[in-house]
Order: C-alpha cells, then sequence, then structure tokens
C-alpha cells in the first residue's frame, strides 16, 4: 500500500504517513551518525518536569552485542529483525526525583515519556530513509538478565531498524502482511467529555 493509498482525512504531514512497520529489511549497516541523529530527536521528546525517563541499548548487526540482543526476542520476531541494522531496546526509569534531589518517588508517566521519545525516535529513522518496528515480543526477564537492566528500570519494548528490503525475503506468510498498515477512524477513539469507547 502507498501513502497515497493509505485513508486520509486531514492535512496530516507526509512524514506521519511515510512511518510504518516493515520486517523485510535488506541487512545493511547504519552508520553510528545516522543512528545518533535518530536518538538526537528522542532527546527532544516531551516528558514530566522534564525528567527524561527513556533509555536506550543498542546493538549494530556487525557488533559484539548482535546475538546477545537477537537472542532475547522472541523466536517470531528473530526470524526477521536478524535482517536489521540495529537492535535497541527502549527502557523508562519508573522512579524520578527533583533537580538535586536523592528523594526518588515512583513516577506516574515513565513509560507514557519513553513512548514520546520513541516515536520521536521513528519518525526522524523514517525522514532518514530508514524504518523502525517496535516489538512486545521479547523474553523480558531474560532481556533484564542478559542486559543487566536495573529493577527500577522497566523494559518497554525493542526495535529494529534499518533500510526495506524486498518483501520476498520474508516467509511467504508474513509477505502478504509487508505493508502500512490502516488506522481507527477518529471517532472510535477520540470523545469530547466523558470515556465512549
Amino acid at each position: 500500500m502507498s501513502v497515497a493509498a493509505r485513508a486520509v482525512t486531514r492535512a496530516v504531514d507526509p512524514l506521519f504517513l511515510e512511518r510504518w512497520s516493515p520486517r523485510a529489511f535488506d541487512f545493511s549497516s547504519i552508520p553510528q551518525e545516522d543512528l545518533d541523529t535518530i536518538f538526537d530527536a528522542a532527546r527532544w521528546a516531551p516528558s514530566a518536569f522534564n525528567y527524561q525517563p527513556w533509555r536506550f541499548l543498542y546493538a549494530h548487526r556487525d557488533g559484539a552485542d548482535w546475538n546477545r540482543f537477537l537472542e532475547v526476542l522472541l523466536p517470531f520476531n528473530q526470524s526477521w529483525a536478524q535482517n536489521a541494522s540495529v537492535l535497541l531496546f527502549v527502557l523508562s526509569d519508573t522512579l524520578m526525583a527533583a533537580p538535586g534531589s536523592d528523594d526518588f518517588k515512583p513516577s506516574h508517566s515513565h513509560s507514557f515519556d519513553a513512548g514520546a521519545a520513541w516515536a520521536l525516535m521513528a519518525l526522524q529513522a523514517t525522514r532518514l530513509g530508514y524504518h523502525s518496528h517496535g516489538m512486545s515480543g521479547v523474553d523480558f526477564d531474560k532481556a533484564r538478565v542478559e542486559l543487566a537492566v536495573p529493577d527500577r528500570y522497566r523494559i518497554e519494548a525493542a526495535v529494529a531498524i534499518g533500510r526495506i528490503a524486498d518483501k520476498s525475503i520474508l516467509p511467504e506468510t508474513l509477505q502478504a502482511r509487508e505493508m502500512p498498515s490502516g488506522r481507527k477512524d477518529i471517532a472510535d477513539f477520540a470523545f469530547a467529555g466523558n470515556f465512549n469507547g
């Protein structure tokens, strides 16, 4: 499905329509400079009290950590994410303190804020000609141990980033799904007044 074929009812910037989550990646490498630009976009995400609770752990496909990162994904996701250029994990700090204080308290919005950072990262990747695919198909307990993630941090998701390849590299069962997906109508999720979902 092309960007033009996606149902748009408002004057949304084309960048939002160009971003989608493919599974067919082309095995290429991402220069660290491009990856740092993607991280820089995430850095500008809004967060409660500007606490910026997100953390990113990453591995390049040609790096020493690649297999460790790949092996904590569930087998289905390993099958296609192995072709990506970078695998990363999005974490959020569940505790926060005022600047200069050691009085840490639970953060209500840590996941919300990390999600904002991930969204900006995904859009920046698209702007640079890459695509990203977020995944919750992760062995989270194994990931916590393997990646030495402290208890106070929540592992939110994994992300594969790379350049799109032809869908023929995927198993036949996935090829039919390799296209941008549709979205719900605004009336299905935005309500004036009380909850109506």
